[in-house]
C-alpha cells in the first residue's frame, strides 16, 4: 500500500521506503512535512523507533540529535529565506504530544501570515489547513525540497 510508511515512518525512512526523506543525518531523519500550508516545514526524526524521549538518548547521541535539528532549522531558514522574501524566522520545537517517537518540528514562519496568527504557536491554525489537499506535500514542492536539501548538503559537507 501507498502509504504504508506513514504507519512506520522512522522504520520506513531506515528501509529506505519513506519518500518524505531529505537526508540522513547523525541521529536522524530530516524529512518534509506531511503539510506545506507554511512551506518548508520541515521534521527531524530519531533513528531509533524505541525513543520516546530526548532524555532516553545517551548524552552523545541526545547531543547529536540537537545539533542535527539546529542544522535542518538552518537549512530550512537558509532555504525558505531564499524563496521567499516575507520569510521571518524559525521556530523549533520538540514536542511528542501525538507521535511516540522523538521528533523535532521545524517551523518557517512568514510575514504573509494572518495577523491572529502570526505571533501564535503553528498549532493553533485551523483544522483546514491541516487537512486542505492544496496544503498536502505534492509535486509542485519538489523546488521546496530541492533547495532544503541543498542547504543540508551545504551543510553537512
Amino acid at each position: 500500500m501507498a502509504d504504508d510508511w506513514r504507519r512506520d515512518r522512522i522504520g520506513s525512512a531506515l528501509r529506505g521506503a519513506n519518500p518524505t526523506v531529505l537526508a540522513r543525518l547523525t541521529a536522524g531523519f530530516a524529512v518534509i512535512g506531511d503539510v506545506q500550508f507554511l512551506p518548508g516545514y520541515a521534521v527531524l526524526l530519531v533513528d531509533d523507533p524505541s525513543v520516546q524521549r530526548l532524555s532516553e538518548l545517551p548524552k552523545p547521541k541526545r547531543l547529536a540529535f540537537l545539533a542535527d535539528m539546529e542544522k535542518l532549522g538552518a537549512a530550512v531558514e537558509r532555504a525558505c529565506g531564499r524563496l521567499d522574501p516575507a520569510f521571518r524566522r524559525i521556530n523549533l520545537e520538540i514536542l511528542g504530544n501525538a507521535d511516540a517517537f522523538l521528533h523535532a518540528h521545524v517551523w518557517p514562519r512568514y510575514d504573509w501570515e494572518p495577523t491572529a496568527l502570526i505571533r501564535k504557536p503553528v498549532w493553533l491554525y485551523p483544522t483546514q489547513r491541516w487537512t486542505d489537499p492544496r496544503y498536502a506535500l505534492g509535486a509542485h514542492h519538489d523546488g521546496l525540497r530541492q533547495a532544503i536539501t541543498e542547504e543540508l548538503t551545504r551543510l553537512t559537507t
